[in-house]
């Protein structure tokens, strides 16, 4: 009976060695900042929504001058919210409730969920461009904006 014979690799040229060698490098690199703590951003709204001095559920929205909205901030049990990522302009500021929307989100939206349970509906005068009265113009690093809702 003949025995099988065991492959022996050949070690790999220098060439591919230079090569593999820094990719690999530089695929551990990019994969080092995942499944950390997310980076912070350069420029961010927070702060307090209430109306009449009592905590609101909801969401804040950013609108830009073309009437484009920005991801919504789902406003926290306690009363904050806080927009990552707001490029530096002026800004009309809504308030929705919990249960309004100008129409269904997609079924992958990155929108944020919205804790439930605690805090006033905000008035419907805020809920729409044409009617809202706040506005916000971010200068750029972390900002704070409280807004104080009226009913």
């Amino acid at each position: 009976m003949q025995q099988a014979a065991f492959f022996q690799p050949r070690s790999p040229s220098p060439r591919v060695a230079r090569c593999v060698v820094p990719l690999l490098a530089a695929s551990l690199l990019s994969l080092a900042g995942c499944g950390g703590k997310p980076t912070e951003s350069a420029n961010s709204v927070s702060g307090k929504v209430t109306l009449d001095g009592a905590k609101v559920a909801g969401q804040v929205i950013f609108v830009g001058p073309d009437n484009k909205e920005l991801v919504p901030a789902a406003i926290k049990l306690d009363g904050t919210y806080q927009i990552a990522d707001v490029p530096p302009g002026k800004y009309k500021v809504l308030v929705r409730g919990a249960g309004s929307a100008t129409g269904p989100a997609p079924k992958d939206s990155a929108l944020p969920k919205m804790e439930t349970g605690g805090g006033a509906a905000p008035p419907a005068k805020y809920a729409a461009v044409t009617t809202s009265d706040l506005t916000y113009e971010v200068k750029g690093g972390k900002e704070t904006y409280n807004i104080e809702l009226k009913n």
